[in-house]
This record gives structure tokens, sequence and C-alpha cells, in this order.
């Protein structure tokens, strides 16, 4: 998601979002462990937004 997007979002969304991209993350690291993952970029991005959302979380506060 683009950062302009994520900056019109409310502390609450950005929070769903975050436990969202959580969920996806622990999903793409099962499918590292188990060989079955084919876009290991994914990883990465999951984790950068990840950052991404935290340090909006931190400025809206």
């Amino acid at each position: 998601m683009e950062l302009k997007q994520l900056r019109e979002k409310s502390a609450d969304e950005l929070q769903a979002h975050l436990v969202e991209l959580h969920k996806e993350s622990f999903a793409l690291r099962m499918q590292q462990a188990t060989g079955q993952l084919a876009k290991t970029h994914e990883v990465r991005r999951v984790r950068r937004e990840i950052a991404r959302v935290n340090t909006l979380l931190v400025q809206k506060k």
C-alpha cells in the first residue's frame, strides 16, 4: 500500500492493517519454512510495510 494511502487512515484503521500484515507475515514465513514460497520478495515487502505502519502510528500519537 502506498504511504499516501496509509497516511489517510485513522489510528484504529492502521492498527487493524497492522494485525493483517502480521498474519500475512506469519503465513509467508510458514511457506518459506516448508519450501512453498515462490515470491521471496513478498517477505521483505511485508516487513517494510509493518515498519511504515508502526512509524505512522507513533507519529499520530
